[in-house]
């Protein structure tokens, strides 16, 4: 073979040949979120590797997402003649709903649920705060012609929850994963900007003045207690919602007990880490040029900002009322933690009210109807499960 032959194969081989506009623009968003997460710090540790997944997904003929290829030998048995790209195999995780539910057993070991136990009226807040799950369903399913299990995963963003939104994405709209991740996990990096307006237009400076009475102690009785009453209820209720309220609820128990440190930490630490970064390289080589430039993504990436600032606006309003029941007890800042992101929401509560009084400690009070929104957010899933999971 002659030099010439060489070099005409090796520029044949190059990506450079292959690569469309879709795919410059890509990467170009992709490396725009590189920046969000490094130098803005948005949300880095899921941003980062969902950045670059992306980043590779669009990168021509390096194979890293293509499925395995089989020929039939000459005894009709498959023969693999392919192996599949390594991101391929990372996406399974995803596909077959093992990484979401892992990510929430390492939540479960590093969330403390005493400020729920301590102050149940606060499952009324998280509640509230999944209104702009349902509403923005309705619209997308009812208005700009989504399906009904389209409508369900582009609505689900609306809880802040970026596991909860790729655990359903894979079960009812996969071809939507990448879009839909993407949208989670940039709304939860923005929750200090997008939350605080919300917070101020909904609520009056007396309001936001509001200082609460101190939690009551939980007992340890209780922290252990706690954990397998949601779990059964939930499971028995909602069967689909095992996966996720089960792994939280077993994190949390690991760290409850106190019988077993080395279980809560590696979930908290080693494990949660080498998920987090499956789950976001895999989710972000999702995001190919073909799959993600389309109309379709814009209107989801618009309805989950719908989602975001209705469920915002809603935990807010039932703190308002609560607020109203109680005379005064209740500062209605804290219902805009209802939404999933833990512990950021807690802490844009706890920045806006400190902006009306410094020296107003609300973040306790505020950590009780967040965590009750992640059990939320992963109950309203079920709820889209168990209607459209079949």
């Amino acid at each position: 073979m002659s030099l010439t032959q060489i070099l005409q194969d090796l520029y044949n081989s190059m990506g450079f040949r292959a690569m469309t506009y879709g795919e410059i623009i890509m990467i170009a968003v992709a490396c725009v979120l590189i920046y969000l997460a490094v130098v803005k710090k948005y949300e880095p540790l899921l941003l980062l590797p969902i950045a670059f997944g992306m980043l590779l997904a669009n990168l021509p003929l390096t194979g890293m997402m293509d499925p395995p290829a089989y020929e039939a030998a000459a005894n009709g048995a498959q023969v693999m003649k392919q192996p599949g790209g390594l991101l391929y195999y990372l996406y399974q995780g995803d596909v077959l709903g093992i990484f979401p539910p892992l990510i929430f057993l390492g939540v479960g070991a590093m969330t403390d649920f005493g400020p729920l136990i301590a102050n149940p009226i606060s499952i009324l807040m998280g509640a509230a705060a999944q209104l702009g799950v349902f509403i923005t369903y309705n619209i997308a399913a009812g208005f700009l012609g989504f399906t009904p299990q389209e409508a369900a995963t582009i609505g689900i963003i609306g809880g802040a929850d970026g596991p909860t939104t790729i655990y359903l994405a894979t079960k009812l709209a996969p071809h939507l994963l990448g879009t839909v991740a993407v949208a989670a996990y940039s709304y939860m990096a923005l929750v200090p900007i997008i939350q605080p307006p919300i917070m101020k237009a909904l609520t009056t400076k007396e309001e936001r003045r509001i200082v609460m009475e101190q939690l009551r102690p939980v007992s340890k009785t209780e922290r252990i207690v706690f954990p397998i009453v949601v779990t059964v209820l939930i499971a028995l209720i909602l069967p689909p919602a095992a996966p996720l309220i089960g792994m939280l609820m077993l994190g949390n128990l690991f760290r409850e007990s106190g019988v077993v440190d080395r279980l809560s930490n590696t979930a908290q630490n080693e494990l949660n880490n080498i998920i987090v970064i499956f789950l976001g390289v895999s989710v972000g080589a999702t995001t190919n040029a073909k799959t993600f430039l389309k109309p379709q993504s814009l209107y989801i990436i618009v309805l989950g900002l719908v989602a975001f600032a209705v469920s915002t606006a809603g935990g807010v309003l039932l703190g308002k009322l609560l607020n109203y029941i109680t005379h005064g007890k209740i500062n209605p800042l804290i219902g805009s933690a209802g939404v999933s992101a833990v512990p950021m929401a807690a802490r844009v509560s706890q920045v806006v009210a400190q902006e009306e009084m410094p020296g107003n400690f609300i973040l306790m009070h505020a950590m009780g109807p967040n965590v009750s929104g992640v059990i939320g957010t992963a109950i309203a899933a079920g709820v889209f499960l168990s209607i459209y999971g079949h």
